[in-house]
């Protein structure tokens, strides 16, 4: 064994890798149910959700949102000046936040007796039938910590397109663009998913000239397409522009930006533009390189991890959640994974249930859904109908004067039960969360008319798109009459 190489002499009951929301969570709940437990971060604590993805990105768009809401302050009746951003304040209060969360998980590890060991673990190959080895080396030091079980939940990073040369300065990930001292002048976007469609919703609103381009045939793809087409329409009205069914030709680096090739939309030929920052958010890849996996036995495919319900891996106790198997890469869908995985590994039984899982894209105007989109419930061929509610109706909404959206609900004709709910519009992502319960309980039609929605609430457009499924809205005027119908 070399020098710098040194075994710890505690034999943990669970090891997790990565302590993003999937390893952190599945930390505590195993020492919740009595484990010795340790983590291995090779960075900060709370991984890319809490460093660079779901918490800098939220407190940019609170920003905005607070501008965006100052700017329409006079329809209310209140008169402000212009508004401006102050992008140093804005930065400070975004590192602020994570400083904030970071400090949090690590007073969460203290109470519950965590062992935190920082570093890049890998698997050393060193096992029997009782203990797993991981060897964490930071810097020139070499730590081996044996454990019964490891949990895997290294993540994922920024995935990149063909012919990008990323340098984080003019062509960037979402990890660079968090950093920028000032706001571009244009921004060309590629990829108009979750992260693409937020970072153009952020830097439209700070004032760029943004461009968004998406190879699929609508913007947010896998969502209603519906509801992705109001959302499409909402970004457009704002200054965006959008071009779908595009694909990126080349980029060549020049000295006042990047010029960009794009193919397809409108023109099958390629045409050039100069963008002084480009963005690519095509999306995440898992992160497995260097934890040694080959060397324990545990199956890949396609760059991700092969795991059951149970987030067994095909090695004998070793779990992996999160990013690392692929799947829908959320923060909310690794906690949920690392809760299962925690679970079995401490000797209960439990597994994921992938059908209610939301959706959040925190837009202005957001979008959320949970279940079945229309066109995926006739595709399980389920005979639909529909309900709609807009939020043009809503007394609430109206008063706030946050009447663009809608709710649509999805259900199945002959049992009434509740298949899908999607939402464009103010609170969009709060709002989803009473939908996800509904899907859970398998609630239907007819349960949900003998729910008491408290008024005025943004929530009771749900209430009313749910009855809309059998034309029933109260707050509808009659289908064949006409007319805006509001409830006031």
């Amino acid at each position: 064994m070399p020098e710098n190489r040194a075994t710890s002499s505690l034999l943990y009951d669970l090891l997790v890798v990565g302590s993003g929301p999937g390893g952190y969570t599945a930390a505590i709940r195993a020492a919740q149910l009595g484990a010795k437990v340790a983590v291995v971060e090779k960075e900060h604590l709370g991984g890319t959700c809490t460093n660079k993805g779901c918490i800098p990105t939220k407190a940019l768009v609170a920003a905005v949102r607070s501008l965006e809401t100052i700017e329409r302050a006079s329809a209310l009746g209140v008169k402000v000046g212009k508004p401006e951003i102050d992008l140093v304040a804005l930065q400070e209060h975004k590192s602020k936040t994570v400083r904030r969360l970071r400090k949090g998980i690590e007073s969460l590890f203290k109470s519950y007796d965590i062992d935190l060991v920082t570093g890049r673990g890998e698997f050393t190959g060193e096992t029997d039938s009782e203990t797993l080895w991981i060897e964490v080396t930071r810097g020139a030091e070499h730590l081996v910590l044996q454990a019964r079980r490891v949990i895997i939940a290294t993540g994922s990073i920024p995935a990149s397109v063909s012919g990008a040369d990323i340098d984080g300065n003019k062509i960037m990930t979402s990890d660079h663009i968090l950093e920028l001292s000032e706001v571009p002048s244009s921004l060309l976007v590629v990829g108009a998913g979750t992260i693409g469609l937020e970072f153009a919703s952020i830097f439209n609103a700070l004032g760029s000239k943004v461009t968004l381009v998406e190879m699929m045939p609508q913007i947010a793809p896998g969502e209603d397409e519906e509801i992705a087409e109001l959302l499409r329409c909402s970004l457009v009205k704002k200054g965006i522009e959008i071009e779908t069914a595009t694909h990126v030709k080349e980029f060549r680096i020049r000295p006042d930006g990047v010029e960009v090739r794009l193919t397809g939309g409108e023109s099958e030929s390629a045409s050039a533009s100069v963008f002084p920052t480009v963005l690519i958010a095509v999306g995440r890849r898992p992160y497995i390189e260097g934890l040694g996996l080959e060397r324990i036995g545990v199956e890949t495919d396609a760059q991700q991890i092969k795991v059951n319900r149970k987030m067994e891996t095909s090695r004998p106790g070793v779990y992996a959640i999160g990013d690392v198997v692929g799947g829908t890469l959320l923060a909310h869908v690794a906690a949920a994974e690392g809760i299962v995985a925690a679970e079995n590994a401490m000797g209960k039984t439990s597994e994921i249930d992938y059908r209610v899982i939301p959706n959040c894209i925190y837009t202005c105007p957001e979008m959320a859904s949970v279940g079945l989109t229309e066109t995926r419930a006739r595709q399980a061929d389920h005979k639909v109908n529909v309900g709609k509610f807009p939020f043009s109706a809503n007394g609430k909404a109206l008063a706030w004067d946050e009447a663009r959206g809608l709710v649509k609900v999805v259900a199945d004709e002959d049992t009434g039960e509740v298949l899908g709910v999607h939402i464009i519009g103010h609170q969009a992502t709060e709002l989803i969360s009473q939908a996800v319960v509904a899907l859970k309980l398998e609630a239907t039609i007819e349960e949900f008319d003998r729910i008491s929605w408290a008024h005025p609430t943004l929530s009771e457009a749900i209430m009313e798109a749910v009855m809309d499924v059998r034309k029933q809205a109260i707050d509808l005027p009659r289908k064949d009459r006409g007319g805006e119908g509001v409830r006031g």
